[in-house]
């Protein structure tokens, strides 16, 4: 798999746990200048990832990176519902994710149904 599409893959998870590892992968990115040096700093940074708890900062910032694929096309039920658990979001008590998740298989957004997030989320609630 070329890194473009472990990137695509992986990008929401990663912001998920740490803005700093997000920021710096997309500075390897940059101009698309790519080497195998560069795919296994990313698989390192992945795998460290791995055993790094969200936080309410990290959550929050993912999850309304994510709700930018909706705020267009939801309804305002949705919109409020967005924002009352926005608003109530613990990491421990992540209700959000679960609704962006349903908010995905809704709407079809391709590109978030095949984002490790929006798979987990979706795993976590079956």
């Amino acid at each position: 798999m070329n890194w473009q599409k472990v990137w695509a893959f992986n990008k929401y998870w990663v912001m998920s746990k740490s803005q700093k590892q997000y920021d710096y992968i997309r500075c390897l990115a940059k101009n698309n200048q790519w080497t195998p040096h560069k795919s296994q700093e990313l698989r390192n940074i992945i795998d460290l990832l791995e055993s790094v708890s969200p936080t309410r900062k990290t959550l929050t910032t993912t999850y309304q990176h994510i709700w930018g694929y909706f705020k267009k096309k939801c309804n305002n039920e949705e919109l409020h519902r967005y924002l009352r658990l926005l608003d109530g979001l613990q990491p421990d008590d992540d209700n959000l994710g679960p609704f962006l998740a349903q908010l995905t298989k809704k709407y079809q957004i391709d590109y978030l149904k095949k984002s490790r997030i929006i798979i987990e989320l979706n795993k976590r609630e079956n």
